[in-house]
């Protein structure tokens, strides 16, 4: 298959070489989520699914697969199984998060209502459980079914830890990597297993999976301090706004004099925000280097993932989830 060369970025040139399975993937999709009895599920449902997102999850799934000889119907299942899971995700968290935008779209939940973004995301998730046993592997159910009790727990660790100065480093870890890395590694390693692929290379896309999960949502994090609206589809400082700690602010209460912690506590845990607060969290983090810090950990989780990358087969796939694990913090390097 050839390439476009116009297509320079690398979730643009996998989503290319992968056309042909994504566009079974959609077909699933749309047949998947529709509903004969409940007209509001298909479109709640689409205002999300055909908003525009990158699908990159369900890719990982797919590349994953191919790169490790998979010629069988059942991954385009697992890679809509995964996005089903993640568009129930973001379904949930709209209402939780009590937000108003996604992807520069007015959210589900303030189009319809908090009760039909929960309750299709109910939906969504029962058909994701439906695809996954179909591929008649309890292994992947396994991995599924697991991916989704960890997602949950971290979203609730997310409410507990969001707005605690107490908060460390390894507890903002678990919460990202149940909030994000949780479905990446789950994507990549059922590719693997649907693949019937050794254990050290189900392993090593496991592997893959979390560390470019992980660096994903520290980048997305470190961005909301320093990137655009149209970069991040958000306007920066947001996380700031709604008292989220995330790693550059924690990094910077660690290492807080009395005056500043007492500054943190009023705007993060109190929620007492004042005009030019912004200014001086992000002085802050610039005093002690922490968005510097956040960025060459992101590095690091990306230097994991290729490491993980390296143990698997040559395939033209493999080098593109090389090149994209290196554009995940290409825009912060």
């Amino acid at each position: 298959m050839s390439l476009d060369s116009k297509a320079t970025k690398p979730h643009d040139r996998l989503a290319q070489a992968l056309s042909e399975d994504m566009a079974a993937v959609n077909a699933l999709i749309r047949e998947r989520m529709s509903s004969e009895h409940a007209p509001r599920i298909p479109e709640v449902t689409a205002h999300l699914i055909e908003a525009g997102g990158k699908r990159l999850r369900p890719m990982l799934t797919l590349a994953a697969a191919r790169v490790m000889g998979y010629e069988g119907p059942y991954h385009v299942h697992l890679a809509a199984t995964v996005e089903f899971i993640h568009t129930a995700t973001l379904l949930h968290d709209d209402v939780v998060d009590e937000s108003g935008q996604r992807r520069g779209r007015p959210t589900a939940n303030l189009l319809w209502d908090n009760k039909s973004s929960v309750l299709v995301g109910d939906y969504l998730f029962a058909r994701s459980f439906q695809l996954m046993t179909e591929t008649g592997k309890m292994r992947v159910l396994e991995i599924l079914a697991n991916a989704s009790a960890v997602i949950a727990e971290g979203e609730v660790l997310q409410l507990t830890a969001a707005q605690n100065l107490a908060t460390t480093e390894d507890i903002y870890l678990r919460v990202i990597r149940g909030k994000t890395a949780a479905l990446f590694s789950a994507a990549t390693e059922v590719g693997g297993v649907i693949a019937e692929a050794g254990a050290e290379e189900v392993k090593a896309l496991y592997d893959y999976g979390d560390a470019l999960g992980i660096a994903f949502q520290m980048v997305d994090d470190l961005l909301d301090y320093g990137g655009s609206a149209a970069e991040t589809g958000k306007n920066v400082g947001d996380d700031f706004r709604e008292r989220k700690l995330t790693m550059p602010v924690i990094k910077a209460i660690a290492q807080a004099t009395e005056e500043e912690h007492a500054f943190w506590k009023r705007v993060i845990e109190k929620g007492d925000q004042r005009e030019g607060d912004l200014d001086h969290a992000m002085e802050l983090m610039r005093k002690y280097g922490t968005l510097e810090a956040t960025r060459k950990d992101a590095i690091g989780w990306t230097d994991t993932a290729r490491a993980a990358l390296a143990k698997l087969p040559a395939h033209p796939l493999r080098d593109m989830l090389d090149d994209l694990a290196d554009y995940v913090v290409a825009r912060v390097r």
